[in-house]
Parts: C-alpha cells; structure tokens; sequence
C-alpha cells in the first residue's frame, strides 16, 4: 500500500461540528444508517474543528457548524490550514445570503445548508457529498460538457416573463462561452426562437416521439442558433396535435441534452409538471419567477412543496420580475416571510427596453446593455457561474485545490 493509500485508511471518513443539539439529533440517524458512528458528531462549530483536526488526521467528509461564526470567509480558511487533500466540506449555517453561499462554494466547500436544517435537505446534501469523495479517483471528463447545469426556469403564473427570463439567461450563458441550450416546453405557444427572430424547426416533436435517437448529430439538425454555443429546440405545432410525452421522455431529452451542452435552460410552463414530474428530478437549478401579489405567494407556497416533494437536490432560486419601486400588493417582507424563502433577485419593470428588444428581434440583455433590467439578469447569470469561471484566468482558488474540489 502507498504512503498516500495508507493515511487515507487511517483517516476516519466522518466527523461533524455542529452549534445545537437539534441539528445533531437530525443528522445522528442519517449518520447511523450509512455505518459512520455517531460518536463523530461533536459539540460546536468550525472554531472547535479547526482545534481538533490540527491534532487529528482529518476525516475525509467534514460537517461544519458556521452559525456562530463572525467571519466565515477567514474561518474556513483556517480550516483550509488543517485539512488534507481530498477533503469534502459540507457547512451548514444561520444566514440566508446569496453571497455568502457563493463565496463559500468558490472557495471549494461543497455545498451550504440554511438552518432550521431539514432532514431530506440534509439527507440529500450528505449524499452528494459522499458521491464527492469519489471524484478525485474518477477520470476528468474531457468532452463537450463543463459544469452540466441544467436549470428549470418557471413561473408561479402566466404571463409573469418566465420565457424571456429563461432566454435572456440562456443568452447570456453563451456569451460567457458556455455551450448553451434553451428548451421551451410550450409545445403550441413558446416563444423562444421568436423572441431570435428564427422559425422553429420539427425537432422538439421528433425528440419527444423517439428519445431514445437523441445525440449530438439529432440536436444538431434539430435545433436553431441565434450564435454559434446558442441552440434553441422547440415547436410551434398546431394545437392539439402532439400526444402527451410517454413516461421518462421528457427526463431522458434533458440528460441527452446535458451530454452535449455545459448548461440546458427549460422553460418550463406550470402546467406541465402535472404530468410530468420526472423534469424537475433531472435539474441541478430551479428558478420559480414571481411577482409581489398574493395569487403568486399562495402559489409559491404550493410549488415549493411539490419541489421539494420531486427535486429535493435541486437548487431552488425564487426571483421577483416586473418589480416596480413602491407598488406592490403584498409587502416584500410579508411576501417572504408567508412563503418563507428569500427572493434572491429582482429584475425592474423597464417597459421600454422589453419593447424596443421585441422590435428588434432578440432580448434585453443583447439590445439595452445598460438597462437596469439587463443587470438584473446578469446577477442570475452569476449564480450559475463555477469557480473556474469566476477566478481570474480560469484558475480554482487555493483553497479548491486543497480542498479537492
């Protein structure tokens, strides 16, 4: 056995440092019902672990408590100090913030779970992480697909801009140099090559009759490009004239789709998911698109539940659109609070550069590249930036490298 096999067999594979009994008492079954033992679950957060892993091998899998934390940026760096090569960080926290979840991730922790911690969500994330674990033993995949997003876009109603969100995101992706395709699932009305000024092609129906013939050289016939990384697959067919998917059809596209672009975009019309639930099983990202009335809290409400049900892996981002300053039926704080979850982001209401981009055939962020609303979605294009995307040069940050990730 080498050196480096032998330390990784004296290293225990779990530990965790959590603040509060609750959390403990949550997690002590999902560690029991994998093996580990519970006695690796230790009182207080990340400033005890960084004592105890610098007199300790380091587990391979790291449950880190931040809640009381001042600064968790310079504590995980410190915890970088006394981790080995190979370590998944998962971090579980009191503070909802976009920011710090990104900053987290980018600086190589796994993944980051809000308290009141939920024991699927938990379940959930441990799992990923223990699939982690085994990433650096696994061949680096070399093909077409980077980061393998594939990020349902849908709206809590109708006409609340949930199309153009998901094309001016997929624009916007390609022009970052991300192979990108937009799937628009409205199979009569979608608007998705329009919003290009193209014709849609038969793709999308042929692709849903036989599924199984998708790859590369199908997409590539099927599919319009407003650019060369940009491809867009959907229909305009004549209503009532398509069956209803057969079962999986749906699923079985998007992952087709995903062994060919870095990033897939559905949009995904609501009333969809009644029959076919196996779409949201499939995605890394969820976007639920609302605005401040008390029809989307209610329904906002609903689809939470029902994603959690299906998707409890998937990211879940709520953003309000057509946000106008000052009017709103419900107040934003009693809107958040009702569907307890933060809106991550709020794309303004800017009437006139929606209306100069239809004149001209594309979108918003391509015609009206100083409008408030082309900022707007260019911070939801960056929650799906990874970190080679977000350092300078490509580079992963030092402590992603330390960290395996």
């Amino acid at each position: 056995m080498t050196d480096l096999a032998l330390a990784k067999a004296e290293r225990e594979i779990f530990a965790a440092y959590l603040c509060d009994d609750t959390s403990a008492e949550l997690l002590a079954p999902i560690v029991v019902a994998r093996g580990w033992s519970q006695d690796m679950i230790f009182k207080g957060g990340i400033a005890a672990a960084v004592r105890s892993l610098g007199a300790m091998p380091c587990p391979e899998l790291l449950i880190i408590d931040i809640s009381e934390s001042t600064d968790p940026r310079a504590d995980v760096q410190a915890l970088a100090d006394v981790c080995e090569e190979g370590t998944v960080v998962l971090t579980v926290g009191a503070v909802n913030d976009v920011a710090l979840y990104r900053d987290l991730l980018n600086a190589g922790v796994h993944d980051y779970l809000v308290k009141p911690l939920a024991a699927d969500l938990m379940q959930a994330a441990v799992t990923t992480a223990q699939d982690a674990l085994r990433a650096p033993d696994e061949p680096e995949d070399t093909g077409p697909v980077g980061d393998g997003k594939k990020i349902v876009v849908m709206g809590v109603r109708g006409g609340i801009g949930c199309s153009s969100l998901a094309a001016n995101l997929a624009w916007l992706r390609a022009g970052e140099k991300q192979t990108t395709a937009l799937l628009d699932l409205d199979l009569y009305f979608g608007t998705a090559a329009m919003q290009f000024d193209l014709e849609p092609g038969r793709g999308l129906a042929d692709a849903l009759e036989n599924p199984s013939r998708v790859d590369g050289l199908f997409l590539e016939r099927a599919v319009v490009k407003p650019l060369e990384n940009f491809s867009i697959l959907c229909a305009e067919a004549p209503v009532g004239s398509m069956h209803q998917p057969s079962q999986g059809a749906l699923e079985q596209l998007i992952d087709a789709m995903a062994e060919n672009y870095h990033t897939v975009i559905v949009d995904l019309p609501r009333q969809t998911l009644a029959e076919n639930a196996e779409i949201l099983t499939v995605a890394t990202d969820i976007i639920l698109l609302t605005d401040y009335s008390l029809t989307s809290a209610r329904d906002c409400i609903r689809l939470k539940a029902h994603i959690k049900n299906h998707a409890p892996r998937a990211r879940l981002h709520i953003i309000a659109n057509k946000v106008a300053n000052g009017v709103t039926e419900v107040d934003i704080k009693d809107f958040e609070n009702s569907i307890e979850h933060k809106i991550s982001h709020k794309i303004p209401l800017d009437a006139k550069a929606f209306l100069a981009a239809a004149q001209q055939g594309t979108v918003v962020s391509e015609s009206a590249l100083s409008s408030k609303a082309t900022a707007a979605f260019k911070e939801v294009s960056a929650l799906f930036r990874d970190s080679t995307e977000t350092t300078n040069n490509g580079a992963r940050s030092w402590l992603g490298k330390l960290l395996g990730k």
